[in-house]
């Protein structure tokens, strides 16, 4: 295999990496706690992010690094999903089966799914440059570096676990992507690595839109360092929009692969991202001294009182929805303080849409019945009036459940008497 023997010194431009104000730095550590390392925020993360946009307490403790699993066990509502132990090492095994030979097979797929009637490249004429480096920051830069090579090379090229960095609310994420293959015409295609399998070519419908939205997180991160690699060499470079999802064939270890479309789904995430408050406005709005720091002890116990924790957590509003389960640390938590309040969200985003400018189960009830709305304890801009279209429709509503109960009391009645 080829390798880029001036990748190891040379430096990448700065440009081509979002980096934080010294300003915003400090406020992430303060609110991390200090000598307490960020957490990364990796693809899948980052695409539930972007599902969930109006969430300032995601954008806050995602964008601060700050590990939301510890946060949770330590407030008594630990998140109960995840990928199991076997799963982690059956994908490992996988992936390693997928790239052996220098991903012979994995670039046999690929031109089998996108480019079908071309000879797949000699082994020796693909270039695998060395992308590591110390940490995040240095390993996005030479990844930047090796892609700006790769395509002046005008050669085809594998770059194995490349780190991307991509802004999230003004503070940068970095994630990492399977793989990026470099084509001779300066197209780069994500590869996505999948341990669940296609049977007859077709895989579970959910987790290949799981992992759509995966890739998508990826491709965007790659627009960025497309648009300087292309200022630098002169080169057109476009990142295809359709990514190879390889997986298990059948119920073997053999791989086998399919093309995805992610327009759709990058679309929706660049929209959402945009929408994103900024992490230095949301951190900006918290009471002096806000930290989310656990104090952890030696041997990783968290001494802070929940208490204050959970001061520290409801002082940045969430959006709640039942979807939140199956992708935030934070979820249970959130759903018990909805639940106690007695919020809408509760009950779900489509509800939430229909209820209108009720925004408590009992003012709901409280419009069902034509009973007075109760005052909320938070003033808002939009409590729905006496004509609101969904106090109406409640209403309506109501009665029709009083006239099915009144009916089916009187046939019942009849029928006792017979």
């Amino acid at each position: 295999m080829n390798a880029f023997r001036d990748s190891r010194h040379a430096a990448a431009p700065p440009a081509e990496q979002p980096a934080p104000s010294p300003g915003l730095r400090r406020s992430l550590t303060a609110l991390r706690g200090a000598g307490v390392r960020p957490r990364s925020l990796d693809a899948r993360a980052l695409a539930a992010l972007a599902a969930n946009p109006g969430c300032r307490r995601r954008a806050l403790l995602d964008g601060a690094g700050i590990d939301k699993g510890a946060l949770a066990q330590a407030l008594g509502s630990p998140a109960t999903y995840g990928q199991s132990q076997f799963a982690f090492v059956r994908g490992n095994s996988f992936e390693a089966r997928v790239k052996a030979d220098g991903g012979a097979d994995l670039l046999r797929l690929l031109h089998e799914r996108l480019r079908p009637g071309t000879p797949p490249p000699e082994p020796a004429a693909v270039a695998t440059p060395d992308l590591s480096a110390a940490g995040p920051e240095g390993r996005a830069a030479r990844t930047a570096l090796a892609l700006r090579e790769a395509t002046a090379a005008g050669g085809w090229a594998l770059l194995d676990h490349p780190m991307l960095a991509v802004e999230v609310a003004g503070s940068p994420a970095y994630v990492e992507p399977d793989a990026v293959v470099v084509h001779p015409d300066g197209g780069w295609t994500v590869v996505e690595i999948k341990s669940f399998p296609m049977i007859d070519g077709v895989a579970d419908a959910a987790k290949v839109g799981a992992a759509a939205r995966q890739a998508a997180v990826y491709v965007l991160a790659l627009e960025t360092v497309a648009g300087h690699v292309a200022a630098r060499t002169g080169r057109e470079v476009r990142v295809r929009d359709r990514v190879l999802l390889v997986c298990p064939k059948d119920f073997s270890n053999l791989p086998t692969a399919a093309p995805v479309d992610v327009r759709k789904q990058l679309a929706t995430t660049r929209r959402q991202l945009a929408r994103l408050t900024r992490v230095e406005e949301i951190a900006a709005a918290l009471p002096p001294g806000t930290t989310f720091d656990l104090r952890l002890t030696d041997d990783g116990r968290a001494t802070r009182p929940p208490e204050e924790l959970t001061a520290a957590v409801e002082a940045v509003g969430a959006a709640y929805a039942p979807e939140c389960l199956a992708a935030c640390e934070l979820a249970f938590h959130c759903r018990k303080r909805a639940r106690e309040d007695g919020a809408v969200e509760a009950l779900g985003r489509g509800v939430r849409g229909e209820l209108g400018g009720l925004h408590t189960i009992e003012e709901v009830l409280a419009a069902a019945t034509g009973a007075d709305v109760p005052a909320a304890d938070t003033p808002t801009t939009d409590t729905a009036a006496p004509d609101d279209p969904a106090v109406h429709a409640l209403r309506r509503a109501a009665a029709l459940r009083a006239e099915a109960l009144a009916a089916a009391a009187d046939r019942s009645q009849e029928a006792e008497c017979r």
